[in-house]
């Protein structure tokens, strides 16, 4: 089953039907469960309700005279598009129904409607749709879509620290919206009119990073044919976001850690410093903590950059978002490829909802675009899910992730071939002591489980 999101507190229901001692009666049951309910006794009143005030779901009978239920979904989507519409009739049928899903109506179901059966589709609905539209005060973080209580509390602390103007990490697994957190700090912040401009700095080869970073001078290495300005002054006045700061070179955490301290950078080959205002949001999926430990990242770079450490959960850890994130991607993604279609089967959205998402909100975003590219019906089935879940186990990696891959592996080999030797390993490698504990370390291998006769050898897996 999906899991339900809390039920939001008071929750707007617009409720109609031309029978007023039904309106009534199924108003009073609403409203006994904690729902804010407002009534319409025609489709037309209804709508002037929805001009009026926008609900959170409307819950309509099938017919009635002038306008019925399906009359009423349309110009309610022509109106306020994904708001849900839950439809009841006394008349239902097999072909009603599928008729309305396919449209898009949220349910279907037949009067005289079961209590807990007319709740439960009620609470799947609100869970499925965003909060009150995004306004003024909140445009901020509008790319963050979340009913998740642990993300509204992260995002309290964002808000909180943009406009403190002091330099943010942002920690989390890989694919958990570590940009977009970035992002609404920018546009929560004082900077907002001025450039957010970020860079992987686990993309490029040490000297194009810097150039990248610093701008460089002409002539300033082979092929700088023409002065390039860096980030940082492209940045000026903004941000810089620095994505995966933990795979920054050392020789460039010095550097970084100068700009920051003295508020101004030198490209290279330039004798010339220039002045930079900028405010530094870095980001990352290691453990910074444990690449202190090794050597492979600097103290005191750690602590400029860490004044403000926000962790974001993976996706699992927030899993009432699942539904509403996957309703609201299908609809960017029909937007952009294929209007007919409307979204998830009730199926598909539990098949959803019970996934684990190693690969967190970037792997969802995959799996959707899957699903809206080769669907052929306006409801999304579950079969289909499982089809693009299964292309995913089997997609290519990252070359971070196959890089990574390849390296446990090699040491792996290295260690048995020498039964836990690390002198012998590390000569075999072409590398030191030193830097082949570092990769032993990065990987969780320990030597002695490859000497003769331990009790257990790690794995490949």
């Amino acid at each position: 089953m999906v899991k339900q999101a809390a039920r939001p507190q008071g929750a707007h229901i617009l409720l109609v039907d031309d029978d007023a001692s039904l309106l009534k009666l199924l108003g009073l049951r609403l409203e006994s469960r904690g729902f804010r309910v407002t009534t319409a006794e025609s489709g037309r009143q209804a709508l002037d309700r929805l001009g009026e005030s926008r609900p959170d779901l409307v819950l309509s009978d099938l017919r009635m005279d002038e306008m019925d239920g399906l009359a009423l979904f349309h110009e309610i989507q022509r109106q306020a598009p994904g708001l849900p519409v839950i439809i009841l009739t006394a008349h239902g049928s097999i072909p009603d129904a599928v008729s309305a899903t396919r449209q898009g109506v949220f349910s279907f179901l037949t009067k005289p409607v079961d209590r807990e059966e007319l709740f439960a589709a009620i609470d799947e609905a609100l869970s499925q749709t965003p909060g009150p539209a995004v306004d003024g005060d909140n445009a901020w973080r509008a790319a963050i879509i979340t009913r998740s209580p642990q993300m509204e509390r992260i995002l309290e602390q964002a808000r909180m620290v943009a406009g403190a103007d002091v330099s943010v990490l942002v920690t989390g697994p890989s694919g958990s919206g570590k940009e977009l957190m970035a992002n609404a700090i920018h546009h929560a912040s004082t900077r907002a009119d001025k450039p957010f401009v970020a860079i992987n700095c686990g993309a490029l080869p040490e000297q194009l990073l810097e150039s990248e970073l610093f701008g460089h001078a002409k002539g300033a290495f082979t092929g700088a044919v023409n002065q390039h300005q860096g980030l940082f002054q492209a940045a000026d006045g903004g941000t810089l976001f620095l994505d995966e700061i933990g795979d920054m070179p050392l020789t460039l955490q010095v550097k970084l850690l100068r700009a920051i301290q003295e508020r101004q950078i030198r490209p290279l080959g330039s004798t010339t410093s220039v002045p930079i205002d900028v405010r530094i949001i870095s980001a990352t999926h290691r453990d910074l903590d444990r690449a202190m430990r090794e050597g492979d990242f600097r103290e005191d770079l750690y602590y400029r950059l860490n004044v403000v450490n926000l962790k974001l959960p993976a996706l699992k850890e927030r899993a009432e978002d699942v539904p509403l994130l996957a309703k609201h991607l299908v609809a960017q993604a029909a937007e952009r490829h294929k209007p007919f279609v409307k979204g998830f089967s009730p199926e598909a959205l539990n098949l959803l909802a019970s996934c684990a998402w190693p690969g967190n909100v970037r792997q969802l975003v995959n799996v959707v675009e899957q699903c809206v590219a080769l669907t052929s019906s306006p409801m999304i089935p579950e079969a289909l899910v499982s089809q693009a879940l299964a292309a995913e186990e089997n997609a290519l990696p990252s070359f971070n992730e196959a890089r990574a891959s390849f390296e446990r592996s090699y040491l792996i080999k290295v260690l048995k071939i020498t039964e836990g030797n690390v002198t012998q390993a590390a000569r075999i490698a072409g590398r030191n002591r030193t830097d082949f504990y570092k990769l032993l370390n990065r990987h969780e291998l320990e030597p002695s489980s490859f000497k003769p006769g331990a009790a257990e050898l790690v794995s490949n897996g």
